[in-house]
């Protein structure tokens, strides 16, 4: 049964709450002074504590701060009649686990206690697993384990024992530029690596950049500048987004791969071209030809060696390593202690489709670590993810959610049905607790009711 303090000088605060929480089954201890409840909290080992920041001998957040030293695993529900944003700051930024305002709204409170009780059961689950942040990961890995993987791997090793131009093909997001880099490193680790974004550059600019230029070629050119081509001696070149490239540019980077020299924009002296090409793109090279919007005979200069990364969703092997790897990554650049995902979250995280591929897991993983409570990162955690499951982008591949499964003629079905499947469905899912159904299903309390009259829905 979990156990719940209560720490507040309203005597009928302390009362509602203790008769309230005790008819959801929970154990309540009340205490009128910070004092008393520091004392009461040692002598029980309360799960949450529901603290008012304005005590009658020591201040709320002394209180809190005295909690959190005696055990980190204490969830410290603050409350508070004021509502000024550096109040509010304050008490999240040292460790309370929310933050409430009076008059108390008996379905938030609600909602933040389950909230709690479900991020102490989720880190038991994983008890001696917690790690302190180090570094015990190698930034530039390349996690993967299956077929496509594998031969991603088998490439790179090949390409990496010679200079010859490689052009890395993949959706946005699945580590392009990663896998330019692993080469690189592999080649001429102690020479330059410049990477060039070709579509976030104008094409009279871009030109310059790659090239360089003379003094008084244009104006503003007040001097000579080097290119990129020639800053990377005998290094690498990354053009990101080639497909991006002007038919103009195309051709004077076609004679560059050709003749491996080039002149500088208003220059007459030729240069030589030591370092290796690669180039990438999210678009299909071979279409973009057929349409006469890139050249075919660069696109050939360019597709000497392929290496194709498969996207995330065809690599669903590689998440669990992937969500293992970025959050070490995360712990160590944020000092953060998070231990994993729950287990439904990477229930979901196999089946979600990942349009946004490695880029959008790291985000989503790196947003959850900033605001959770918690060191598992849990259902609460990831709102985006799971609002776009509910809109119907994976309805039938996430457990839980209405319209799911083989139910063919799922969109013949009236929106009460739809409503009421999917309430029965949540309930079913969460045991009958009506606090964490309401927080599912992102309604309050009386709504809640309502619904359950409407379907004939009961809990007996």
């Amino acid at each position: 049964m979990p156990k719940i303090l209560v720490i507040d000088d309203d005597t009928s605060i302390c009362e509602t709450l203790e008769l309230y929480l005790t008819e959801e089954g929970h154990e309540v201890h009340t205490a009128l002074t910070g004092t008393d409840g520091l004392n009461k909290a040692v002598e029980v080992l309360p799960d949450v504590v529901i603290l008012d920041i304005r005590l009658p001998d020591i201040d709320g957040f002394t209180v809190l701060e005295d909690l959190k030293e005696d055990g980190e695993e204490t969830r410290v529900i603050m409350i508070t009649a004021h509502h000024d944003m550096d109040t509010t700051i304050k008490a999240m930024k040292e460790g309370a686990f929310d933050y409430i305002h009076k008059p108390i709204n008996i379905d938030e409170l609600d909602i933040a206690i389950q909230k709690a009780l479900e991020s102490l059961e989720m880190e038991k689950k994983i008890n001696g697993l917690l790690m302190e942040p180090s570094r015990d990961f190698k930034v530039g890995d390349i996690i993967g384990r299956g077929k496509g993987m594998r031969e991603v791997f088998k490439t790179i090793g090949v390409v990496s024992q010679s200079r010859t131009t490689v052009l890395i093909q993949g959706e946005s997001g699945t580590g392009k530029e990663l896998i330019a880099k692993v080469i690189h490193n592999n080649t001429s680790s102690d020479e330059p690596y410049i990477a060039v974004n070709c579509s976030a550059i104008v094409d009279t600019l871009l030109e310059s950049e790659l090239f360089g230029h003379e003094k008084g070629s244009f104006t503003g050119a007040i001097s000579r500048k080097l290119g990129k081509f020639e800053l990377a001696r005998y290094g690498t070149v990354f053009l990101d987004e080639i497909s991006e490239m002007s038919v103009n540019l195309q051709a004077k980077l076609l004679r560059v791969l050709q003749e491996m020299e080039f002149e500088r924009v208003g220059g007459k002296d030729r240069v030589n071209v030591n370092a290796r090409i690669i180039a990438a793109t999210n678009k299909n090279l071979k279409e973009l030809v057929r349409e006469g919007k890139f050249r075919d005979d660069l696109y050939y200069r360019l597709n000497i060696v392929a290496i194709n990364i498969p996207p995330l969703r065809e690599r669903r092997e590689d998440i669990p390593s992937l969500v293992d790897y970025l959050i070490k990554k995360i712990n160590y650049d944020l000092h953060k202690k998070i231990a994993g995902v729950s287990d439904e979250m990477m229930d979901i995280f196999l089946k979600y489709d990942w349009p946004g591929n490695i880029r959008e897991l790291e985000n989503l993983l790196v947003r959850a670590a900033v605001v959770t409570k918690g060191q598992v990162l849990g259902r609460g955690d990831f709102p985006d993810l799971l609002e776009s499951f509910v809109s119907g982008e994976v309805r039938d591949k996430v457990p839980g959610v209405v319209g799911g499964g083989e139910d063919e003629d799922f969109e013949f079905r009236t929106i009460d049905e739809i409503e009421e499947r999917h309430i029965r469905n949540v309930i079913g899912k969460t045991g009958k607790n009506k606090g964490e159904i309401c927080e599912i299903l992102g309604i309050s309390r009386p709504t809640l009711e309502r619904k359950l009259e409407k379907y004939g829905i009961t809990f007996e």
